[in-house]
Formats: C-alpha cells, structure tokens, sequence
C-alpha cells in the first residue's frame, strides 16, 4: 500500500492544499500584495499591537524544537503559526475567517509524519513563517549562494511585511509574544536581533552521532515518502523543509566550497560524511557568531538535547527564564513530563561511520561540552 496517498496517513498531501499550495508558491507577488491589502483591512485592530520579545527557537533539525515549540505554545501569553494556516501563510486573517466559516469537522490527533511520537491537529503549532522568507529571498536555500542574513542586510520591503505579519498573528490568536520554530533562522539570528533588539532566542543543539543518526532515518523515510507520491515533496518544497527526502540541501553559511562539499557527498552516496560536515558547519557557524557578539549572545540560550531529556524540569525551568515567561512549579513539571529519551531508533554506524563523525564535528562538539573522542561512547 502506498501509505503517503492513504487519507489516514500523517503523510497524506489533499488535492486541494496540493493545487492551492501551488498557486501560492507560484505567485508570490500575488500573496505579497494581497497580505498587504489584508493589514490595510485590519489597521484599527492591530495599530495598538507591539512586538515585544519575540521568541525564535532555532537548531539544526532533529534536535529537540518541536518539543520546545509545544512546550512554549502551552504559555497562554505565546502565539504562533499552526498547521491549518497553510497554505496561504501570508494572509492568516483572510484564510483563519475562510476555514471558520467552513464545514467543521471534528479532528483527531495523528502522529506527525516524522514517526517520533508527536501527535499533531490542524490546530497544532507548526513552523511555517519559512514561507514568508521564500517568498522575499528567493535564493535563502539556494546551496551555491550565501543563506546568511546578517545585521548589514536591508530589506524594508519584507522588514515591514513581516512586522505586520506578526502583529496579524498576535491579534489573531489573541497572544502577546510570538513565538516561531525556525531551524533556517540559523542564519538570520543577527537580522532578526536587528529586527527585534529585545528578541529571545532558544537554540537546541545535539549530540553529533545521535543527531546524525536521527537525521539519516529521517531522510530515508522522507525519500520514500517522496518517491511513492510527489505532493508529499512538494508540500515539503513549498513550506520550506530542505532537511531531509528527495530535495535535501545544505545550508550555506557562508562557505560556499564547504556547501559543495556536502552536496557532493550527497550525490555521491556518502551520507554521513555529508550530514557530519553540515553538522559541524552550522555549529561552528552557531558558536563562532555567539563568541563574536556579545548582544547576540546574551540574548541566545543554548539548550542540549541530552540535558532536555536528562533534566527536564531544571533545563525547561532555564528555558521559560530565559524567555521572560513567568511559569509555576506545575506548569513546568507538567510540560517536563512530556519529555522523554528517544527510543524509536537505534544507530547503526559501523567503526568508519563513527570515526568520520568523530573526526569531523569534535573539534566544534567540544565547544558545546560533547568532550569524547569517542561519539559511541555518548
């Protein structure tokens, strides 16, 4: 059975999001003026709004955002994007009054297509802001071009749309800090922070070889997905999800050779070559930034996925102190009793796996207090 054309299935892509998906990625222009039309319609309701605090959860894919994303959005002062706001992301207000005056339909929880135990509704919190930064960069995921987006970048154009955007948001969902995944803000923490000076980022990182690890059953997963009916790639396409599956690209941080090197590596069957490169490309990227701007790094909390599922009420209690969001002791043992150790995969690198993934990040993994030579030994 093919499972991503079954109805039941997390990977099912409809016809209908499959065609409207299209139309909008196609036309960006369109999208792009008519969201603006839709703040001109709202400019009584949100010119009392404030963007104060916005908070960006930002890290290589697979290392711990989606839970911190769920966690964040039970703060009843946080809003966010949710799966149902696609595929016409750029003009929430207009699309979140269509789906209201729409047959409901009573929806059930499924297990998102990651198959690692998250269950998610249409109402679930979801990154999907990536759609407005395509949609205004058209080459933030282009391998041979820079994705960086630093403090010298000037965009009024998408500067004004997305604070529009986000004020939208907040009306919408009646919250008072946004909040957003974005594993691509990566490499746009400085622009944002120019954006937003008072903007609190929470940056999950992960252990190389579990991370690794998890990453490449991801992709293999995704590619036959992707293989066995292409609107799953096409929905990953458009919402801007280039991790894993049959499109998958490096992020360019700036080195354009080390780019091509993974990608190479890709094309030419050396998986974990290419994801131990990507990982100590974009934790360098990560740690060097830190160390080079102080503002950068005291509004920057690092969060280690073993210390999230190790310690989970110490590390989350960091996490909303971090944020500005003032929580109880019940709150936070309630949201730490959703975390828990992975335990739907096993690694299976042979001895040349583990000493290319050993050679390769250690010298960054050190800096974030993986200290073994040994990745197995973790």
């Amino acid at each position: 059975m093919n499972i991503a054309k079954t109805t039941q299935s997390p990977f099912f892509v409809s016809t209908w999001v499959d065609l409207l998906g299209a139309w909008v990625n196609r036309s960006p222009g369109f999208w792009k003026w008519l969201g603006n039309v839709e703040t001109q319609a709202l400019a009584n309701h949100i010119a009392g709004i404030r963007i104060e605090q916005p908070i960006y959860i930002s890290g290589l894919a697979r290392s711990g955002s989606t839970i911190l994303l769920e966690i964040l959005a039970l703060h009843d002062t946080t809003a966010t994007h949710a799966y149902k706001d696609f595929p016409p992301v750029l003009t929430p207000y207009f699309w979140n009054w269509f789906l209201d005056r729409a047959q409901k339909r009573d929806t059930v929880a499924v297990e998102r297509t990651h198959g690692d135990g998250i269950a998610v509704t249409p109402d679930s919190p979801e990154a999907l802001e990536e759609v407005l930064w395509m949609a205004f960069f058209p080459h933030v995921h282009d391998p041979v071009h820079s994705n960086v987006l630093d403090a010298a970048t000037d965009a009024p154009a998408f500067a004004s749309f997305y604070h529009n955007h986000l004020c939208k948001l907040l009306w919408l969902r009646g919250g008072a800090r946004y909040l957003a995944k974005g594993n691509y803000n990566i490499t746009r923490l400085e622009y944002l922070l120019q954006l937003f000076p008072d903007a609190r980022f929470v940056m999950p990182v992960r252990e190389p070889m579990s991370h690794i690890a998890s990453l490449q059953r991801q992709h293999e997963r995704f590619c036959r997905v992707h293989r066995d009916d292409p609107r799953a790639l096409r929905y990953m396409q458009r919402v801007g999800h280039f991790e894993f599956g049959l499109d998958r690209r490096a992020i360019n941080t700036g080195d354009a050779s080390e780019a091509a090197a993974i990608m190479a590596a890709w094309r030419q069957g050396r998986d974990v070559e290419g994801l131990a490169r990507l990982w100590r490309n974009v934790h360098k990227y990560i740690v060097d930034r830190l160390e080079a701007s102080p503002a950068l790094r005291d509004a920057t909390l690092i969060v280690r996925f073993e210390d999230l599922c190790d310690t989970p009420e110490s590390t989350l209690r960091a996490v909303f102190d971090h944020c500005r969001l003032p929580v109880g002791d019940h709150f936070v043992a309630h949201a730490a009793a959703r975390l828990r150790k992975p335990s739907y995969y096993e690694a299976a690198f042979d001895a040349e796996a583990l000493e290319t993934i050993a050679a390769l990040t250690l010298p960054v993994a050190v800096r974030f207090g993986y200290g073994t030579a040994n990745p197995a030994a973790r």
